[in-house]
C-alpha cells in the first residue's frame, strides 16, 4: 500500500512574496498623513516632492533625503525584477511582475516632468534609480540562474530598508506636517499598511529560505 504525499505548487511559495509586496505597495500610494480635506491628504508617493516645501527642511533644521520616500518604489520595483524569471512561476504571472517592474519604476518620475526637468540636479538621484530598475529587468534574464536562497535574501534586505528608511524620515518630519496643519492628526492608515506589507515580505522571505534549507538526518 502506497501513500501519496501531498505537495504544494511550487509557485504559492512565489505567490506568498507576491501577496505581501501587493499589500506594502498599497500602503504606501494610501494616506500616511490623513485630513479630511482630500487635496491636504499626503501620501507615502506624496512626501518626495511635500517634504521639500517644509520650512524646516529648506532651512536645514530637519535633515532628510527626499528621494529616500521613493525607496519603497524602488524596492517593490527590483524585487518584482527579481522574481519576473522565476521558472517555477507561471508565464503570465512572471510577465505581470515585469509590468510592476516598469510601472512602478515610473512612478518615481517627477511630477509634471519634462525633458527639461529631469537634467536638472534635484531630480538625479531620482533619475539614477528609474534607471537602475528598468536595467534591472534585462539583467535578470542573468539573476534567473542565482539560487532561489541568494533572490529570497535580496528580496528581505529590500523590504527591510523599505521599512525602516522612509519610516524613520516621515517621523522626522511629521511634528512640522502637524505644526503646518496646526491639527493633532493620526498616523495615516497607508503608512501602517506599508510597514506592516514590508515585514510581511520580510518575514516570508525569510521563512521561504529556512524552509528550503536542506535537512539533515541523523541515525541514532
Amino acid at each position: 500500500m502506497t501513500r501519496t504525499r501531498r505537495t504544494h505548487h511550487p509557485s504559492a511559495h512565489w505567490l506568498s512574496l507576491i501577496l505581501a509586496g501587493l499589500i506594502g505597495i498599497a500602503g504606501y500610494f494610501g494616506p500616511w498623513a490623513p485630513h479630511r480635506a482630500a487635496g491636504l491628504v499626503i501620501t507615502g508617493l506624496d512626501l518626495a516632492e511635500y517634504v521639500k516645501f517644509l520650512p524646516q527642511v529648506a532651512s536645514g533644521e530637519i535633515a532628510v533625503r527626499r528621494e529616500i520616500f521613493y525607496f519603497p518604489l524602488l524596492a517593490a520595483s527590483l524585487s518584482a525584477s527579481l522574481l519576473a524569471n522565476r521558472r517555477e512561476l507561471r508565464p503570465w504571472i512572471r510577465f505581470a511582475l515585469a509590468l510592476a517592474a516598469i510601472s512602478l519604476a515610473l512612478a518615481m518620475l517627477p511630477p509634471a516632468w519634462n525633458p527639461t526637468t529631469l537634467r536638472l540636479p534635484e531630480y538625479r538621484l531620482q533619475i539614477s534609480a528609474i534607471a537602475v530598475c528598468l536595467a534591472a529587468l534585462p539583467v535578470s534574464l542573468i539573476t534567473r540562474y542565482l539560487p532561489n536562497g541568494v533572490i529570497l535574501a535580496l528580496v528581505a534586505l529590500l523590504a527591510l530598508a523599505a521599512t525602516i528608511l522612509p519610516a524613520q524620515d516621515f517621523l522626522r518630519v511629521r511634528p512640522a506636517i502637524l505644526d503646518l496643519y496646526r491639527s493633532s492628526l493620526p498616523l495615516g492608515w497607508g503608512f501602517w499598511t506599508c510597514i506592516g506589507g514590508n515585514l510581511l515580505l520580510m518575514l516570508t522571505a525569510i521563512a521561504e529560505m529556512i524552509r528550503r534549507l536542506p535537512t539533515r538526518r541523523f541515525r541514532a
